[in-house]
């Protein structure tokens, strides 16, 4: 079993950054991939990016691609996604997710089978 809880969620002005962290437990952390989703209202939950347990591949939403940072620090059993440069279509709740038997970055949602409670980012424009 997996823990997640992200945090950092919140109200920015469009061209504003932000930082999500998402704390995991249950599992040695540094063992498996994690991920970014996200879910905008009336719209299904999306890909927005992924990194490998060692933290040295990522993979990105084309979407986000250039304005978002994905890292871990797994000393910390923490992931983090630093969004900058953020426009109205990003706002969102955000989900991190993982399949601790996953150690590549996956953009499949189906591949990922435990999800934290989700944290609302909302950008104005």
């Amino acid at each position: 079993q997996v823990q997640l809880v992200e945090s950092g969620g919140g109200l920015v002005q469009a061209g504003g950054s932000l930082r999500l962290s998402c704390v995991a437990s249950g599992r040695t952390f540094s063992t498996y991939a994690m991920a970014w989703f996200r879910q905008a209202p009336g719209n299904e939950r999306e890909f927005v990016a992924a990194i490998s347990r060692s933290g040295r591949s990522t993979r990105y939403a084309d979407s986000v691609e250039g304005r978002f940072t994905i890292s871990r620090d797994n000393a910390k059993n923490t992931v983090y996604l630093q969004m900058n440069s953020l426009k109205p279509e990003d706002t969102a709740v955000y989900y991190c997710a993982t399949n601790y038997k996953l150690g590549s970055p996956s953009d499949k949602i189906y591949e990922y089978d435990y999800w934290g409670q989700g944290t609302q980012i909302t950008v104005s424009s």
